[in-house]
């Protein structure tokens, strides 16, 4: 069995700054917008030195999307930073317009998604939005799993010509892959190789699902583990070769299992493999206010969920 450990926890949103920061050094045409949350996001890099390519919209979000959306028509490529629940529910409808259908090059870049937001609460904590953006057509969705993925998708999405949702979040966590990853959109990554179980998870959940699987080898269990960072396009190929050696699947994810990652994964081995399949993620339920770890916890987002949904889809073969 391979073994994941780190030196360091950080958050991913650092990762989004730090993959903006080179792009500012790299790619001349790449400008950035913001709705009031400079340091949330950790634009200050780029904006010390591009400040010329920096545009303040403050807490107008909507005219931030179509201002992107205008800027790209001048062939620049427009990085938009806000919070999560910002980025997508406050302005869908000038998304689906100005950005989707009109097919524009914009990079929508989303910090502070899911519980781990924190002590904010439900009104921030979303919950929904992959499923929002992975029903837009065209639109790319990305959700990292820790700073280093983070930082090398932010630098491979300035090459994709297309709009894409770009999912991080707030809090420190392991950082575990490659400094000097490649970044490919729509190929999983097969972390850890196993024959009984299938675990598919993206984003803040990797890592439990790694930690997931040291319990059930532990107990004789053979788990197969895979990071989907690209929900949309998914990896349909990787989800149906490993669930053809191991029979069942659990997908992870920290956001409603209602329209998220859990439902393209079904949907793909509704049509291809059907298999048993088990879920962790929320319940058709907003969050509450908390700490991170605390919130994680009580809605069973975390790697002791993650063994116990695949000691149960292991006796559904």
């Amino acid at each position: 069995m391979k073994t994941y450990t780190y030196t360091e926890k950080k958050d991913t949103r650092s990762g989004f700054g730090a993959g903006l920061a080179e792009l500012g050094r790299t790619n001349p045409n790449v400008v950035a917008l913001c709705a009031d949350l400079i340091g949330s996001l950790k634009m200050n890099q780029f904006i010390d030195e591009n400040p010329e390519r920096f545009f303040q919209i403050g807490i107008a979000e909507a005219n931030m999307m179509g201002i992107a959306a205008g800027l790209t028509i001048g062939g620049k490529i427009p990085f938009t930073g806000t919070f999560a629940n910002f980025s997508t529910g406050r302005v869908y409808d000038q998304i689906r317009q100005s950005i989707a259908y009109s097919d524009k090059n914009v990079k929508i870049c989303a910090s502070h998604a899911g519980l781990t937001l924190g002590e904010d609460g439900a009104t921030h904590q979303i919950l929904e939005d992959i499923g929002l953006m992975k029903m837009l057509p065209g639109m790319v969705v990305i959700n990292t799993c820790d700073y280093n993925q983070t930082k090398a998708a932010t630098i491979a999405i300035a090459d994709h010509e297309g709009p894409v949702y770009l999912r991080f979040g707030r809090p420190a966590v392991p950082v575990f892959t490659p400094a000097d990853q490649v970044f490919e959109i729509g190929k999983a990554v097969q972390l850890q190789e196993g024959s009984d179980v299938t675990i598919v998870a993206t984003g803040h959940l990797v890592w439990e699902a790694l930690e997931a699987a040291k319990v059930l080898h532990e107990q004789g269990i053979s788990a197969e583990v895979i990071n989907i960072h690209t929900i949309k396009p998914l990896d349909d190929k990787a989800i149906i070769d490993s669930v053809a050696k191991t029979g069942c699947i659990v997908t992870a994810e920290e956001h409603n299992f209602l329209g998220g990652l859990g439902e393209s994964v079904a949907r793909v081995l509704a049509l291809h493999h059907p298999t048993p399949q088990e879920f962790v993620a929320t319940n058709d339920t907003f969050g509450e206010s908390g700490t991170p770890a605390q919130l994680m916890e009580k809605y069973g987002l975390n790697s002791g969920s993650i063994v116990e949904k695949a000691l149960k889809v292991i006796k559904r073969k």
